[in-house]
Order: C-alpha cells, then structure tokens, then sequence
C-alpha cells in the first residue's frame, strides 16, 4: 500500500484527493533540500518525512548535506545564536572559513542544484551556495526555521546580504519574517503521526523501555525531550521540578534528548544539566542516540506533563509530540511554543521555573483537567500540524514559484 493512503483514516479521504490535485500539475519536477545534518533536529526530521511522500506524488525530490570541519560549525552556531538575539562575536577568520565550506560544497552539488527546478535551502549553514551557482534553471527558496524576530544586527546584517538574492524565502511565524526584498510566505513545521516516534505503542513496550531507562510507572513522571541546548532551558526544568516535588510525592523528571551533527555546544551544555541536577535519583538524564524514536515515543506516552521550557524556539516539534500523545503541555511563552500552547487549552505557558512549578502542581492535583487539557492538545495537533497540511502547503507555494508568482503577490499563512 501507498503511504500516502495510510493517513486517510487519520485526516480523512477529501485531504488525500486534495494533495492528489495540487500535485497533478507538479509530476516531473526536479526539486532538491539543502540542510546541514541527516540526523538530530527537527529540520531532518521532517525532510525524512516529507521526502518520500513528494516522490509518490509524482515529484524527483532529493535531499543534500553540505559537510565542513569544526570551525564552519562553529561559525553556523553563532549565526544560529545570534538570530535568536544573542550578542556574539563577528568573527571575520571564520567568516571566511563560512564562505569558503560554501564554496566547495557548491563545487560538489553544482550539477545537481543547477538542474532543478526547484531548491529549498534550509537555515544559514548552506544559505551561500546560491552566489556560488549563479547559472540555474529553477527557482531558490530559502527556509529558516529559527526564532528570527528579534536577531543581533551585526549577524542579521551579514546574512541578510546572503538571502536576499533568493527568490522567496519562508519563515515559520510571521513573527520571525525579516525584511527581505523577496516574497515571503509562512509554513508551519509539523509532525508524522505514523513515525517511530508518534505511533501508538502497546503497553508491554512502554513498560519494557521503561524498565531499562529506570523511570518507574507507578509514580507521577514529567518529561521533556530535546538536544541539550542553553536555548531550551533544560537548567530551567530542573529548577522547576525541584520546586515542584516538594508538593507532588515521588514525583521524577526525564531529560532525554541528544546532538545535532552541526552543533558543536551540546556536550557542554549537557555536563551543566549534569551538575544542575546534583546527583538527584529523582533526575532521569538520558543521552540518546539520532534514532531512538520508539524510546522517546514511550517516554511521553509514560509521562503525566511533557515541558518544553525554552527561552527560544523557532516551533517546537517535541511539544507537537507530546501534545499528539494526548498530554498536556507547559511550555516556554516564546516563538513557535505560543501557536500550541493555549493556556487552560492545549497547557499553559510560563515564563519561569517558578511558574512551570505552579502549573506542574495544579496538573498534579486536578487530574480531571490534566486528562481534559491531553484531549484537547491532541485534537489541536490533529487539525492544525500534521504532515499532510504541511505537504499541501509546500505543493501550494511550489505551484505558486513555478506558474503564479510572476502574476502578482502571493503568500501563504
């Protein structure tokens, strides 16, 4: 059976003869992503999704990596940090060092990005292989998936002079959109709900990844699972589960996430959670691997509350899991997290460990709305992020790029 069929008792058949249609004028096309990592991180997470249901519609899609040694990572991380608004240093030697792993990595895919007719470059890391392949046939879109809205001027200076050659580019908030010279349009991310990680599971398996992982069933377990990265506060979670466990009896915490290829900050960040959280039994940290999805599957299905308490976050796919799970969520009052969050609703948001303490305690002792609050979270996801809605929208904006978008403004939302 066609995958695509699989996701008609999920969302029903009018959305599957919907992606059929927009796709009908599209058969044939060569259209190729560009990140910077096939593992770890949400962008590879959809792409790894999104890829093979393009190409049972009808369309060549390919996804390229651009590779570079450590000081190009570096360079990209600070430009991921300083989008978010942190003030980071502007270093020209490594500058250099971005632009020169651009270049060489346009040598290698030249022929490839060249011929298509359409390229999706995702985030900073590859956003210059577009001044190194000026002769192309297709139409260049640049996608960033980060918290843009308020960027360090000096760093937003410098890529801005990087993107604002592309044809389009797509932000995932109206919010993050900067002024660029380009048309712009706003696609949400979103979830595959017949993924490892948001299938159900039968209980014996929860219990049994349980079991190993050393996360006890019969107590009350909040969870939130993410790469280790200062931007998702994970300090922030511990603080907050200390304050919490003093009212809720045997209450643990899981941490559970792992890297990013091209993130060169996650073993720092995670020896400070380390030390955070003291040696407490009650702090589960685990340190996975790229393809744990079952495990992290089992883990929200064995949670009471899911957190994601970031600071910053460009949408926040783990809180789309969690809420998919039917739990509710409290999660940072920032970026993407402010879309699924609706207090009362889908969780609350909080801007403290304090506050994420208060919340924690009154889930605990109203399980009647913690039960109400999962259902609602679940329908929420179910209407608003999944793959399907995601997918129509690209195919919208790729027949918006190749017969429409000379004819007048058009963007989606």
């Amino acid at each position: 059976m066609k995958k695509l069929n699989l996701y008609r008792d999920i969302v029903g058949e009018d959305i599957i003869n919907q992606l059929k249609q927009l796709a009908e004028p599209l058969k044939g096309i060569k259209v190729v992503h560009v990140n910077s990592t096939k593992l770890g991180g949400g962008v590879a997470e959809i792409l790894h999704k999104l890829l093979p249901l393009k190409e049972e519609l009808g369309i060549k899609a390919s996804w390229e990596v651009v590779t570079g040694e450590s000081e190009f990572y570096n360079c990209t991380k600070n430009f991921h940090n300083g989008l978010q608004g942190n003030a980071v240093p502007v270093d020209q030697r490594l500058l250099r060092i971005y632009e020169q792993t651009n270049a060489e990595n346009a040598d290698r895919l030249r022929e490839k990005l060249a011929d298509a007719d359409i390229v999706f470059i995702h985030d900073p890391q590859p956003a210059m292989l577009l001044h190194y392949i000026p002769e192309r046939k297709g139409k260049w879109l640049w996608r960033c998936h980060i918290d843009a809205s308020r960027p360090f001027r000096p760093i937003w200076k410098y890529l801005r002079s990087k993107v604002e050659g592309y044809d389009a580019s797509i932000f995932s908030l109206a919010d993050f959109a900067q002024h660029l010279p380009n048309t712009q349009y706003l696609i949400l991310p979103s979830i595959d709900p017949l993924s490892e990680k948001n299938i159900e599971l039968e209980e014996k398996e929860i219990d049994s990844i349980c079991e190993k992982y050393n996360i006890d069933r019969e107590r009350p377990m909040m969870s939130q699972i993410s790469r280790f990265d200062r931007f998702k506060d994970p300090i922030g979670v511990i603080k907050a589960f200390k304050l919490a466990k003093k009212f809720t009896p045997g209450l643990q915490l899981v941490l559970a996430g792992g890297g990013a290829t091209d993130d060169p900050e996650g073993e720092a960040v995670l020896n400070e959670v380390r030390a955070a959280a003291d040696g407490d039994p009650d702090v589960n940290i685990l340190l996975l691997p790229p393809d744990a999805h079952r495990i992290i599957n089992a883990i929200q299905r064995a949670s009471d509350i899911v957190l994601q308490k970031s600071v910053k976050e460009g949408f926040g796919l783990t809180v789309t899991e969690g809420m998919w799970k039917g739990k509710p969520l409290i999660g940072g009052d920032t970026g993407g997290i402010r879309l699924q969050v609706i207090n009362h609703h889908t969780g609350f948001l909080v801007n403290s460990p304090e506050g994420a303490a208060l919340r924690i305690r009154y889930l605990f002792n109203h399980r009647d709305k913690m039960i109400e609050i999962g259902n609602n979270a679940r329908e929420f996801v179910r209407e608003n992020f999944l793959i399907t809605r995601h997918l129509r929208e690209y195919l919208t904006l790729m027949l918006a790029m190749l017969h429409y978008q000379d004819k007048g403004r058009i963007e989606l939302s």
